[in-house]
């Protein structure tokens, strides 16, 4: 099973350092942001639990939930918080998803149906593919994958960006460019006729015939 862009996320229970989840209702009418991590104890991912456990007052202001999910059990991913905030100074207090048999990682694909059915004697290089974000709308479709290598630690500051973008084009008829911020111009999608723009937008620049800019709206 290959996920895409505008798929439903796949549904599962699964148990987490905060109980039993029904990751479909766990979401309900929010954003929820679902990243993984190949196995516990491992040095990156250390650092990324931590960063993303000191962003998660900006996620929730966005409306979007943070769950994470690594290749052990619950019983150790308990062990581990203990380690990230000696690393990072930050406690874990989201949801940590235990995939002791590789149930939610082979979901998402991540990894392989003939991976096994334990965590049990993998190593992280036998995971590795276990390294993905997913933004996961209200409408249960993903707005977005990132797959990262082991050895390259995740920007967090770059998923709440795409968060914002998501969003703002999600309620208007707008795109977003290149290293775009909240707050910056935006592009008007071609979906939207020169005499609707003046009136959705108040004025806009055309830089190229296909390419033409506004403010960003605020409504």
């Amino acid at each position: 099973m290959s996920l895409r862009i505008n798929d439903i996320a796949p549904d599962f229970t699964a148990d987490t350092t905060q109980g039993p989840v029904s990751f479909h209702d766990w979401i309900g009418n929010g954003w929820a942001v679902l990243f993984s991590h190949p196995k516990n104890f491992t040095p990156v991912c250390t650092t990324e639990l931590g960063a993303m456990a000191g962003l998660a007052g900006e996620f929730s202001k966005r409306g979007a939930k943070i769950i994470g999910i690594s290749v052990d059990p619950v019983e150790s991913h308990a062990k581990w918080k203990n380690d990230i905030k000696t690393a990072t100074g930050f406690d874990v207090e989201y949801p940590l998803i235990g995939d002791k048999d590789l149930k939610v990682a082979k979901l998402y694909d991540m990894l392989p149906a003939g991976a096994g059915e334990s965590s049990e004697g993998r190593t992280p290089a036998d995971n590795a593919t276990v390294r993905s974000v997913f933004i996961i709308g209200p409408d249960k479709k993903i707005k977005l994958i990132l797959t990262y290598p082991m050895t390259t630690g995740r920007n967090f500051n770059e998923i709440l960006r795409a968060i914002d973008s998501i969003q703002l084009t999600a309620k208007h008829q707008v795109a977003t460019p290149a290293n775009w911020n909240q707050g910056e111009d935006v592009i008007i999608t071609a979906a939207v006729s020169n005499e609707d723009a003046i009136a959705r937008f108040g004025s806009f620049d055309t830089v190229l015939p296909y390419l033409r800019k506004t403010k960003q709206p605020t409504a």
